[in-house]
């Protein structure tokens, strides 16, 4: 056995101590630097995360505010009704998660016991509706329809129901006074969705989880105004979700009031009278087909000619917007949005689109003076005008001789806008124009800001459209592959000869297009009111306004946080005379002209009424009624989709709606105490010393 020297074995002693010494001081200087790091660096960034871990906010909604007509009658407000609710915290403290608590409830409420459970599960992105969206530390609504009783026993029985609530809230309202729905204008509310709350996150107006916006009509675009803050209540809870103390909160602010130009009775004659002129449309046949007409659609729009302010505007099909309330049933969503509903979310005053017919005509007609043709020269009215083999007939191929432009708006002669059109083409090169023609029907289009939104303060406005060279040009860039795909084809029916023609040259305008054009025919789409805009032009001698139904925003406390005046859009490119002869002209078409059997015995020289009549068709559908109509105050827009000619469906209707606002009896007679509007209202409601807006609910 080999002796090993005892000055050795101290030697590896040693150097293992020193290198266990080396090891344990690199450990704990590891360590110290580790805890450096956490409770120096990075401390206030855990200390935030920790108290947040431990602090929850709890939201109390603020009252939205309330939207009212020109006369402080609300439009839309709230209204207290008995909200039951749960606290989802209580619930998943029970065994069974509040399984007996939901389904007790579910009995008691006389609902569906799955729907109830449904209503407490946490929403993310595999949940379906109905799920909840805020915070799961807020009581959570199930019904805002409990009914005093049933509020009764979740109280005295509140060892059965631990957890549930049942509490007096406010809930928004459509009271639809008068009648008045005003349902596309007003829009609906809906929840936030969770990219909206990110998105607004950093702005002025941040959303929270349990926010209803709106998401249509005036909620939506003064949604911002409306919503007001919310309250904001922190507790303090430990790991498991017990509420252990209240830290400081916020308190909720309630949203500011908007007072519109829509005045309620207005609005209530005008749906009736375009439901009225629909439903009469429909018990008429159709010359052509022989069938009943459909009148599927309409809308009217009753506008002050000074101002652009909408004193009424209404779309059909309509709709009930309390149906959104407290959250809308599949079967009501399909019913609205189902491809059988014909979309009745659509306003189609400001959204529907179709080819206005002959109201165009004063916009062909200015356009023509502009060119040089005198609005006083003779014009050939004849029944037809013929451009190669295809011939352009008149409406029931009736002739009048040489007339002058305001005859041929008073009558509705197309020949002398056919000749003015085609003329003008040609003028301008015809199929191989120069590099610069003039255009001049396409440029007073154009002029009278048509083809572009009119800026309304309603959302998804639609421009319509001018079928001018430039749109030719980028339409046929869009449908050249389409167009020359089918040209392929040894079909020869219209629509693949009609391809082969516009594969070729589909960029090119026609004289078809030109005089289609003329008389507001052919690719041409404008809405209500579009219109609306170019006749009030004319009734207030040439200004373009934006229309507007936002006129104030009153805040909770009656403070005017915000008024909205009138603001031009442009100037109308008829001249000061062409706008004095246009007058006339339209005029005529009241006393004598193709409205004028609807206005016998109005009293046209105290209230003098203008007008132009149109009948608009589009390929395989029944014609569409025009009736645009104006006085020194206001102007009226109806248009109602496959219901005829537009003095036939149209011309009742928009007279009973000037007889309401002017106070004329059926006979004639003027009655000013029975006048609803006579003349455009100024001032904005009275507001009492509470700073509440004070409702004029008078009668009609």
């Amino acid at each position: 056995m080999t002796n090993i020297p005892e000055t050795g074995r101290t030697t590896r002693v040693t150097i293992r101590l020193v290198v266990l010494q080396i090891l344990v001081f690199s450990l704990l200087l590891t360590l110290g630097g580790r805890l450096w790091y956490l409770q120096i660096r990075q401390g206030d960034e855990f200390a935030a995360a920790a108290a947040g871990n431990h602090v929850q906010q709890v939201v109390q909604p603020a009252v939205r505010g309330s939207i009212v007509d020109a006369r402080g009658v609300p439009l839309a407000d709230n209204e207290t009704r008995l909200v039951v609710s749960a606290d989802r915290s209580t619930l998943m403290r029970m065994r069974d998660n509040g399984a007996r608590v939901l389904a007790d409830l579910a009995e008691l409420l006389e609902m569906d016991p799955e729907e109830v459970a449904n209503r407490v599960r946490l929403c993310n992105a595999e949940t379906p509706q109905p799920c909840w969206n805020g915070s799961p530390y807020q009581p959570i609504p199930i019904t805002d329809e409990a009914t005093t009783r049933q509020a009764l026993q979740i109280r005295e029985r509140a060892e059965d129901f631990p957890g549930i609530s049942a509490e007096p809230t406010a809930v928004r309202r459509y009271p639809a006074h008068f009648e008045a729905r005003t349902a596309q204008v007003l829009g609906y509310l809906s929840p936030v969705t969770d990219e909206e709350v990110e998105e607004a996150r950093d702005t002025d107006s941040p959303l929270l989880r349990s926010d209803q916006v709106g998401r249509s009509g005036l909620e939506r675009t003064y949604d911002s105004w409306l919503r007001g803050k919310a309250g904001v209540t922190r507790y303090e809870v430990d790991k498991y979700g017990r509420v252990i103390g209240q830290a400081e909160g916020d308190p909720a602010a309630a949203g500011a009031n908007l007072v519109t130009s829509i005045d309620a009775r207005v609005q209530a004659v005008a749906e009736e009278e375009l439901a009225q002129a629909m439903e009469e449309a429909r018990t008429q046949r159709d010359t052509i087909s022989g069938r009943p007409y459909e009148a599927d659609s309409g809308a009217v729009v009753v506008m002050e000619s000074r101002t652009g302010r909408i004193v009424a505007m209404a779309s059909q099909p309509d709709y009930d917007p309390n149906v959104w309330v407290g959250g809308i049933s599949a079967d009501e969503y399909r019913r609205l949005t189902g491809e059988d509903s014909n979309n009745p979310l659509l306003n189609r005053a400001t959204q529907g689109q179709s080819p206005p017919g002959s109201t165009f005509k004063v916009i062909t007609s200015t356009g023509a003076v502009n060119a040089g043709y005198p609005f006083d020269g003779r014009y050939d009215c004849s029944s037809s005008y013929s451009i190669g083999s295809t011939t352009f007939r008149n409406f029931e191929s009736r002739g009048y001789g040489p007339i002058s432009l305001g005859q041929a708006l008073e009558v509705s002669c197309n020949t002398v806008f056919y000749r003015i059109a085609h003329t003008e083409w040609q003028k301008d090169g015809g199929m191989n124009p120069g590099d610069d023609p003039n255009d001049w029907l396409f440029k007073a289009a154009r002029q009278f800001n048509l083809g572009s939104p009119t800026g309304i303060d309603l959302p998804a406005e639609a421009s319509g459209r001018v079928p001018d060279r430039q749109w030719k040009r980028e339409y046929w860039e869009s449908q050249k592959d389409a167009w020359c795909e089918m040209a392929k084809s040894d079909a020869n029916d219209f629509a693949h000869r009609l391809a082969r023609e516009n594969c070729e040259d589909g960029w090119r305008m026609r004289a078809g297009d030109a005089v289609n054009f003329s008389i507001g025919q052919g690719d041409v789409l404008v809405t209500p009111l579009q219109m609306a805009v170019v006749y009030a032009s004319i009734s207030n001698g040439g200004t373009l306004w934006r229309p507007q139904v936002g006129k104030a925003v009153i805040g909770a406390d009656g403070t005017v946080l915000e008024e909205f005046e009138p603001e031009e859009i442009g100037n109308s490119p008829a001249t000061e005379q062409t706008i004095r002869q246009m007058k006339a002209a339209t005029e005529d078409v009241i006393t004598r002209g193709t409205a004028s059997w609807r206005f016998i015995g109005w009293p046209q020289e105290q209230i003098p009424i203008h007008a132009k009549t149109g009948t608009a068709t589009t390929e395989g559908k029944q014609s569409t009624s025009w009736l645009a109509t104006f006085t020194d105050d206001y102007t009226i827009i109806m248009t109602i989709s496959q219901a005829g000619t537009g003095s036939g469906a149209s011309g009742p209707a928009v007279r009973r709606i000037y007889e309401a606002m002017y106070g004329v009896d059926e006979e004639g007679t003027i009655d000013r105490s029975a006048a609803l509007l006579p003349a455009p209202m100024e001032e904005l409601p009275e507001i009492d010393e509470n700073g509440t807006i004070v409702a004029d609910l008078s009668g009609r």
